[in-house]
């Protein structure tokens, strides 16, 4: 740690102008990522193409990013963090553009590849443009704004991109991202010019290795309830003697980070610049921000998959309706990560990220018990306003942590890590918890229609048992029209839905909190320190 309890009145502040440029940089990528499901409907009907193939698009974007943001970070040391965030934020703007004009669906996919590249870039410039703009409780306010910001911008793509999809069509919501691009370059020219270091190597070896891995380890994760957990399903495009292509693309991108690190190793022992300095995350502190970080993400991604399905496909209900349910979480979010720094002061990020878990691990517990088909009732809204505080402050403070710990000219690296770590832990997230969920919902449906005394075997026999999902109770009932069931069978089939999927989603709550009480004890090994302070540049 360097500079630690730096007193604030030795500290000169800087004008908020250069931050401008920085929220707002992380409203245009999270604005493009929240806008691209919303466009979805739009885009089928204008392309006249299937949904799966206008989704390849967010997959297309989110493995960019994945896969280039280390190789970003150190693009941004070698030629000046200023002027390739510049660089980048035309260049995402011009993708924008290009989803604007794109006469067809493949022009749409090169729009977020695009898009996907300059995200990779302007990921680490955030963190390396705040640690030369900003120090003390400005810094530690600064880091707090790009959580709250991430927040926001998903209500804001929702509510913008949804009104203008319905009454001018999909194309316009990324005129909005043109707006943003152009805001952030315009203040961008209030950040503090720095120069960039041509001596800077780059790792070629090693960014193949990493980008591979990310991709593997993205792709399997994400494919693991299409492909198959373990065995291949038939939508998996090839299998191993019968084994999903998921877990293996998993496999192999662990083998592939796990050579990323010894190459990294070998480097630094050879007195060469590595592509990312891994002694950002020497200590047991930092890494257990690291951990802290992709456990917050992976909760937070798991949650944004879990009450949409369950509402939107369970109960049948709109996307506006499924914006409403998320509301208490994520205004809560965007309040608490900028409210957070203020209790810097006071208690040290130990404490404040030991009580953020307790408190997420309460209100996921408390919500797997209070939950129902109403996700309208207090005490559901109160769980979510409790989890959004403990992911709001926990989302401000890791990456903090991390900041603080690294000297200036390893910003950069920092915020490969955490673009790193983010994407990882969204794909891991996202699909841990909808093959569990599934999983759960199919051993339990199997026992329960096998045990129901009007559920008979001839009807268990014409439903396909071995491909159970989640299905509202109108999709139950056509499914089972065109069998021989009875009215008073189906009436029970549709109790025996809802009672299981409800059990379902109470179990994947729990298991969430789980999760979240894992993080605990390691929260314990954060820094003790109360106020914080990076270093300022000139002094590396």
């Amino acid at each position: 740690m360097t500079n630690i309890g730096a007193a604030a009145s030795d500290i000169e502040r800087r004008s908020w102008l250069p931050m401008v440029s920085l929220f707002f940089a992380q409203v245009l990528m999270s604005f493009n990522v929240a806008a691209l499901p919303v466009s979805i409907g739009g885009m089928v009907d204008d392309f006249d193409v299937a949904p799966t193939t206008v989704g390849t698009t967010i997959v297309v974007y989110g493995l960019a990013v994945a896969a280039l943001v280390m190789l970003g970070g150190k693009l941004g040391r070698r030629v000046g963090w200023v002027t390739i965030f510049r660089a980048v934020v035309i260049s995402f703007g011009a993708s924008a553009v290009l989803m604007i004009v794109s006469p067809s669906v493949g022009w749409a996919i090169a729009g977020q590849a695009l898009a996907g590249a300059s995200a990779a870039v302007i990921v680490p410039s955030l963190v390396a443009l705040i640690a030369e703009n900003y120090h003390g409780d400005q810094q530690a306010t600064a880091i707090g704004s790009l959580g709250s910001a991430r927040a926001i911008s998903g209500v804001s793509a929702f509510f913008l991109g949804g009104s203008l999809g319905t009454l001018v069509g999909w194309r316009p919501v990324f005129g909005i991202v043109v707006a943003l691009a152009v805001i952030v370059f315009a203040f961008s020219f209030t950040l503090r010019s720095d120069r960039g270091d041509r001596t800077v190597e780059i790792d070629v070896v090693a960014a193949i290795f990493i980008g591979a891995a990310i991709v593997l380890l993205t792709l399997g994760f994400n494919n693991l309830n299409s492909w198959g957990v373990f065995f291949a399903d038939p939508k998996a495009p090839f299998d191993l003697l019968g084994v999903s292509p998921a877990p293996v693309m998993i496999l192999a991108g662990l083998v592939l980070g796990q050579t990323f690190v010894l190459w990294t190793r070998q480097r630094v022992r050879a007195d060469r610049v590595p592509l990312v300095d891994l002694t950002v995350l020497g200590s047991s502190r930092e890494r257990a921000a690291v951990y802290a970080m992709f456990v917050v993400v992976a909760l937070e991604a798991a949650l944004n998959f879990t009450v949409p399905l369950y509402v939107q496909i369970v109960q049948g209900r709109t996307a506006f309706d499924t914006a409403l349910a998320m509301m208490p979480f994520n205004l809560t979010v965007f309040v608490t990560a900028m409210l957070v720094v203020r209790f810097y002061k006071r208690y040290s990020p130990r404490v404040i990220g030991t009580f953020s878990f307790v408190l997420t691990t309460t209100a996921l517990t408390w919500l797997a018990y209070v939950v129902n088909n109403n996700w309208e009732t207090l005490p559901t809204i109160l769980g979510l306003i409790v989890f959004g505080i403990g992911q709001g402050a926990l989302v401000t403070l890791v990456f903090n942590v991390l900041v603080t710990a690294a000297p200036t000219r390893a910003a950069g690296d920092v915020g490969s890590i955490r673009g790193t770590t983010q994407n990882l832990a969204s794909a891991v997230g996202t699909a841990v918890v909808g093959a569990l969920l599934v999983t759960i919902l199919g051993f339990t449906v199997a026992s329960a229609v096998t045990a129901h005394p009007r559920i008979p075997d001839s009807l268990i026999d014409q439903v396909d048992l071995d491909n159970v999902n989640f299905v509202s109770n109108d999709a139950l009932r056509e499914t089972l029209a065109r069998t021989d069931a009875s009215p008073e069978q189906v009436d029970a089939a549709v109790e025996i839905n809802e009672d299981v999927r409800l059990r379902t989603l109470q179990f994947g709550l729990l298991f969430l909190a789980g999760v979240s009480a894992t993080a605990i004890i390691p929260a314990t090994r954060l820094p003790n320190y109360r106020r914080n302070e990076i270093p300022d540049p000139s002094e590396i």
